[in-house]
């Protein structure tokens, strides 16, 4: 794998020069740390080094073969160094998006409820008419394994597009033992056939499927009893959730179900608090969860919940766009001193978009974030509601090298400002380039 030199930064977003133990919170969320005129080293998958270009000198001369001549950078082609430069004049390096909530595989679309939604109907109506998540299920139960996870892979390579390096991927269409096992081993595939750092959550707990219509109770126990020992015993997922809310599941039957996770050794997440207060923070508190997510219907009792606790607050504004909700309150939540990440919730039925840039823009113009906080919530703390933060979410001595260059652009403000305006120049994952130059 050859070393990367890339030189002539415009500025270098998102650095850190001591390793961070916990997410950004409160008003540290508005502070962002960067450098102006930079380079960054990359060898084998990992960041050697960085700084400003005028320190560069100092440091290549460690690096055999190469030669500074005027402040660039020349590869002495007698040496047999293996380098690539990059050079970045006019462009920013920043972390690669840390995408912590994802429902990416998933089988066929629902563009068809989007139709009914046109004609007024709401998501739970069109739910109550076999429609959302139970749709999601019948395709997905009559799609093999190998078309899954070929549609999938289609999301996978459209969301580094986006410049996401790191996913958090969802069971959850499957409600059976057998579908859901069938979905978390696509996402363990596109792991291994991808450069994306994946993260698996079992999410049977999503719906209650027809054969159980009157029966949730029996639902759960076929969960606790069936899906959870096998989908521990394969290793398939590194967390278990909850879709908690009015018509889908209980505080009661969330409990039930992260306790016996929890024995297994699969911790918390939790979809709550989207359509109404429905005390899903709480037991997400209860049970330390990584993160709580959606959280449109918040307020100081649920804020309190989240603080005392590691639980970190994951918001969806693209749900929110496509749905027509009110937003979650982010800004009370910072004032609160919290920490929020930022995930796009792709789904076929309530958020169709795997653009992260596209979030940090709905999170900045309808929750009032300001740039610094949505670059933090889509890079450093959304590492941190996957467990990942020690690896990705930002620029350090020995993390991992998964970096957008950017296009030339005039400012990192210029980044949720201009929303449909592309942003990746180049991509590199895993110290490769895997787009662009």
């Amino acid at each position: 794998m050859p070393r990367i030199v890339i030189t002539n930064i415009k500025e270098i977003i998102q650095t850190e020069r001591t390793p961070i133990s916990l997410p950004k919170a409160g008003s540290d969320m508005g502070i962002l740390h960067n450098i102006r005129d930079g380079f960054i080293v990359i060898k084998n998958n990992l960041i050697e080094h960085f700084g400003l270009m005028r320190d560069l000198l100092d440091y290549s001369i460690k690096i055999d073969g190469i030669v500074i001549s005027n402040g660039t950078v020349i590869i002495d082609e007698q040496s047999g160094v293996n380098l690539k430069l990059i050079d970045a004049s006019e462009k920013m390096v920043m972390p690669a998006f840390c995408d912590s909530h994802t429902h990416l595989v998933y089988a066929g679309s629902r563009e068809m409820e989007f139709s009914d939604k046109l004609r007024g109907l709401s998501y739970q109506e069109i739910a109550a008419r076999g429609g959302g998540i139970l749709n999601s299920a019948k395709l997905l139960h009559n799609t093999s394994e190998e078309e899954l996870l070929r549609q999938s892979l289609n999301r996978a390579w459209e969301i580094m597009g986006f410049g996401t390096g790191a996913v958090e991927i969802k069971s959850g269409y499957g409600l059976t033992p057998e579908d859901e096992i069938k979905m978390l081993r696509v996402a363990k595939r596109i792991s291994q056939e991808t450069p994306l750092a994946v993260k698996t959550t079992f999410l049977g707990a999503h719906a209650v499927p027809e054969r159980y219509k009157d029966n949730r109770v029996g639902y759960v126990n076929e969960i606790i009893n069936e899906m959870i020992p096998v989908i521990a015993t394969e290793e398939l997922a590194d967390y278990i959730d909850v879709f908690t809310e009015k018509g889908f599941f209980s505080v009661e039957d969330t409990d039930r179900i992260f306790n016996a996770g929890m024995k297994y050794g699969l911790r918390a997440k939790i979809h709550a608090n989207q359509m109404s207060f429905s005390g899903g923070v709480q037991v997400a508190a209860k049970y330390n969860a990584i993160s709580a997510d959606h959280l449109e219907f918040t307020a100081e009792a649920e804020f309190k919940a989240l603080k005392e606790s590691e639980t970190i607050a994951t918001l969806l504004p693209g749900s929110t766009f496509f749905l027509e909700m009110k937003y979650a309150p982010a800004r009370e939540m910072l004032n609160y001193g919290l920490p929020v990440a930022i995930a796009t919730n792709y789904n076929p039925g309530s958020s169709p978009s795997g653009d992260m840039k596209f979030m940090m823009a709905l999170a900045a113009l309808k929750m009032k974030l300001t740039p610094e906080e949505v670059i933090n919530a889509a890079t450093i703390n959304g590492a941190f509601a996957m467990d990942l933060s020690e690896s990705h979410g930002s620029i350090a001595k020995g993390k991992v090298a998964n970096l957008i260059v950017t296009k030339p652009i005039p400012s990192y403000e210029y980044i949720p400002y201009a929303f449909t305006t592309p942003l990746v120049d180049t991509l590199i994952l895993n110290g490769k380039v895997i787009t662009g130059t």
